[in-house]
């Protein structure tokens, strides 16, 4: 048994240095007992799930600076890469990764929702641009139209990269003397690749890194790689309580469909048709989370702030697979013909499509 004593009001910095003498094998095998001072009460499982979830909190408080919201409004979370302000950091990045390597141990879920791109961090795998679209909707667009237009002569920018620490500007070479070599047509999509990898991973290499250095500590790599993006949220945060009926009394509806729509009564059919993991994945393909608003779905956030479910008519191919926009929490629905033809498509997709695009 492991016994932690901690004060409530400085429970991240008490668990940090209790963990720190521990090693990984000590901590996946104890039973944690845990008892916060001055208070009443015997650790029978309620007061160390209490405490896991004080973690999950204070994972997120920005007087660390160790994590940082992936967009203005949204509810995940993705590392700061000015943490270094927190001299601490890498340290704490690796107690981090320990506790919630920990609580997948002990099945405790936690209140804790990342970016589909750490997830991938987490189990190894790699990003690409359209992981940008949580974390700066702009920049993604701008990267989305260097994809699909020709550049020549309208885009002047090198294989360079300029960053902000705290008003000092300095510039990042993508490759070696980067700022001397222009962005071209045919040069384009490596320059995508080497800015999005920048951001979304060199940017925070050494915050991914203490991380994994604390979870993997604690659960080997071959057992975590067998899941996906999204199926890793889950097994963090635990699978939601979705009321269907709230969530299609805020949904709205743009493109010609209204709820009146066969495929829109189609599309809730299917939804009440589904499990609860294949409406958390569902809600996860959409949004980018499977995290309900403890008010309910009228107060789903979005890029900027209130944001409500949207279905969006999508006049391609009816042979596509249903797409989204998770920023906008927006669903493109092709027009099918059928409910069954609906139904297999959109499971699909939302099983096969983790990163929320569909393809032909």
């Amino acid at each position: 048994m492991m016994q932690v004593s901690v004060r409530r009001r400085t429970v991240f910095e008490d668990s940090y240095h209790q963990f720190a003498g521990k090693s990984g094998d000590e901590i996946r095998r104890a039973r944690i007992n845990v008892k916060f001072r001055d208070e009443e009460g015997v650790d029978a499982g309620g007061v160390s799930r209490e405490w896991f979830q004080a973690l999950a909190r204070q994972m997120f408080n920005p007087d660390y600076a160790l994590f940082k919201p992936s967009a203005a409004g949204r509810v995940t979370y993705q590392p700061n890469p000015q943490s270094w302000a927190n001299p601490e950091h890498l340290l704490y990045f690796r107690f981090v990764g320990r506790i919630i390597g920990k609580a997948i141990v002990d099945q405790r879920v936690l209140d804790a929702y990342f970016t589909r791109s750490f997830y991938k961090h987490i189990l190894g795998r790699k990003v690409d641009y359209r992981d940008m679209e949580a974390i700066d909707p702009s920049y993604y667009k701008s990267l989305e139209w260097i994809l699909e237009n020709d550049i020549t002569d309208v885009f002047e920018e090198t294989f360079s990269f300029e960053v902000d620490d705290f008003g000092q500007h300095r510039v990042i070479d993508l490759i070696p003397n980067g700022h001397d070599v222009l962005v071209t047509e045919e040069n384009k999509a490596e320059y995508v690749r080497l800015v999005t990898e920048q951001r979304l991973y060199r940017a925070i290499k050494d915050q991914i890194n203490a991380f994994l250095g604390g979870f993997l500590d604690v659960i080997p790599k071959d057992l975590i790689q067998i899941f996906n993006e999204q199926e890793l949220e889950l097994l963090i945060s635990g699978m939601p309580d979705i009321d269907v009926d709230d969530w299609r009394n805020n949904t709205e509806y743009h493109g010609g469909y209204n709820s009146s729509s066969a495929q829109i009564q189609w599309f809730w059919r299917a939804v009440r048709s589904y499990d609860q993991e294949e409406r958390a994945k569902l809600l996860q393909f959409v949004t980018g989370t499977s995290k309900v608003p403890l008010e309910g779905f009228a107060h789903l956030q979005g890029n900027q702030s209130v944001q409500k479910f949207q279905i969006h008519k999508d006049f391609a191919s009816p042979t596509r697979l249903p797409t989204a926009h998770t920023c906008f929490n927006q669903l493109d629905l092709p027009l099918y013909d059928s409910f069954e033809t609906l139904k297999a498509n959109l499971l699909l997709a939302i099983s096969e499509c983790s990163t929320g695009f569909g393809f032909v």
